[in-house]
């Protein structure tokens, strides 16, 4: 199948041009509704790079994340991303130390990387909130954006930080800044599918918008699920199933015969 998918050097040149949009993908379902519906960029885990991924996306640029604590050593990630970069991604997400991030662009790999409010490492920054809004809170993620620049990291995503320091972060560097509750001001916009299918049945963040309401649906189908199960069950104990259409026969000479040589034994 043909494809129209971006490089690195697009993406980058796209920077201060338009905003992109980035999705996080969990199934070839999901990935091939992102390509479809023209999203420029997905995150995914390492194990949805299949061939029936490609044959599902085939334009869209694909991100699989290398989660930190999966790996330790710079071996360990380097192996991980050689293998997600031949099954189909575009680039690897690594939040991982600036030597090791260091080691991968060394190799040719195109990293982007996490600032701000960073999960795996929330607990320096006082746990699961905004990041950024003084001064000195915006100058440490300026500073580590300057140093993913210098490890040679593409780009980041900034999350949960105030907008104006996003805009002001993403128009000093030349990495490509993708917002997660960051703010118009940066390069790409980025939700997870569940927010945006209304099917996270737990916190929804802030910044999500909802523009589904899957998890009705999904209630509503395993009602008929049970309904189903329900019916078939009842239809075996009234003899109702199997009925003479769901069966299959044979002649009445060859079940006569049948019966003469199993009854002869």
């Amino acid at each position: 199948m043909k494809s129209n998918r971006p490089t690195v050097a697009d993406i980058l040149a796209l920077k201060g041009v338009r905003q992109l949009t980035m999705l996080r993908v969990e199934t070839v379902e999901e990935a091939e509704a992102a390509d479809k519906a023209g999203i420029d960029m997905v995150s995914v885990p390492p194990a949805l790079l299949t061939p029936s991924f490609r044959e599902a996306a085939p334009n869209v640029f694909a991100v699989p994340g290398l989660e930190y604590g999966d790996f330790v050593t710079a071996d360990e990630y380097l192996r991980a991303a050689f293998k997600a970069m031949r099954a189909g991604g575009d680039a690897v997400y690594c939040a991982a130390s600036l030597g090791i991030i260091r080691r991968l662009r060394d190799e040719g790999i195109p990293v982007c990387s996490h600032v701000g409010l960073i999960p795996s490492k929330a607990t320096w920054t006082g746990g699961f909130k905004a990041v950024g809004k003084t001064a000195d809170s915006a100058m440490m993620i300026w500073k580590s954006v300057r140093a993913l620049e210098e490890a040679g990291a593409f780009a980041a995503e900034i999350e949960v930080v105030p907008s104006d320091v996003a805009s002001l972060i993403s128009a000093k560097t030349s990495l490509f800044m993708i917002s997660m509750g960051a703010g118009t001001g940066c390069d790409a916009q980025y939700l997870f599918a569940d927010d945006v299918l209304g099917q996270n049945r737990g916190h929804v963040p802030r910044h999500a918008k909802t523009y589904r309401n899957f998890a009705a649906e999904f209630d509503r189908l395993q009602q008929e699920r049970i309904a189903a199960f329900r019916e078939f069950r009842q239809d075996v104990e009234s003899g109702t199933y199997p009925a003479v259409r769901h069966n299959v026969s044979t002649t009445t000479e060859e079940l006569a015969r049948f019966r003469e040589m199993i009854d002869g034994l």
